[in-house]
């Protein structure tokens, strides 16, 4: 397998297992500082990540982001394909580690034991217009960020995380924040229930914003 795939399937564990990971052994989102504690777990774990595999494989550890950075030409299309599975296998295991630390032992999960995303009932208009619109967001920040020539060169992956910080702090209230298909796609393997049966709008939602991302950033 390529190190590019590699480099994302690294990369997308070490999202979900820190991001997620804050969420379930914090308490879940039940005060500010736990919904700042998550935000920040999320931001840094990208800011991270960015460095260390971003002259690998651009670091998108995201299937929207991969969408958007395609949808630009930026990628072949099969190329892009073999990112998306790398992504969601390294999310499942990400996954697969917090569960095994929750149930190998005593140690206590807060509201959620995977970190998964989930919205309430009758919430289903909001939570959609919230994917969208804070994927949109964000994808046209990795995509303006990282532009070959009118980018933020060495800065793009500190602008990215800290975009992520803000749009969970935001979006925790509504969805739990997903932004990212592959970060939803592991939890909700673990988690059952509600969050595998709401999975569909954390994988379309992300994918449309990421869209509408790509053709807003074309020069």
């Amino acid at each position: 397998m390529s190190n590019k795939y590699l480099a994302e399937g690294l990369g997308t564990m070490v999202l979900v297992l820190l991001g997620c990971g804050a969420a379930v052994f914090n308490g879940g989102a039940t005060s500010v500082a736990a919904v700042l504690t998550i935000a920040f777990a999320f931001g840094l774990a990208v800011v991270a990540m960015a460095y260390a595999i971003g002259p690998i494989s651009g670091c998108h550890i995201n299937p929207a982001i991969t969408l958007g950075v395609w949808l630009s030409g930026r990628m072949k299309a099969g190329e892009a394909c073999g990112y998306m599975v790398a992504q969601v296998i390294g999310a499942i295991v990400g996954s697969a580690i917090i569960f095994a630390i929750v149930h190998s032992g005593s140690v206590a999960p807060g509201d959620t034991e995977t970190g998964a995303n989930a919205f309430a009932e009758g919430n289903l208009v909001p939570a959609l217009i919230a994917e969208i619109v804070f994927t949109f967001i964000f994808v046209f920040v990795v995509l303006r960020t990282t532009d070959a020539e009118n980018g933020a060169g060495q800065f793009a992956g500190l602008a990215i995380g800290l975009t992520l910080v803000l749009i969970h702090i935001v979006c925790i209230p509504i969805t739990g924040t997903s932004v990212n298909p592959a970060r939803s796609i592991g939890p909700a393997i673990f988690e059952g229930g509600p969050a595998l049966s709401q999975l569909w709008l954390f994988i379309v939602a992300p994918l449309v914003g990421g869209a509408l991302a790509a053709l807003a950033a074309k020069k």
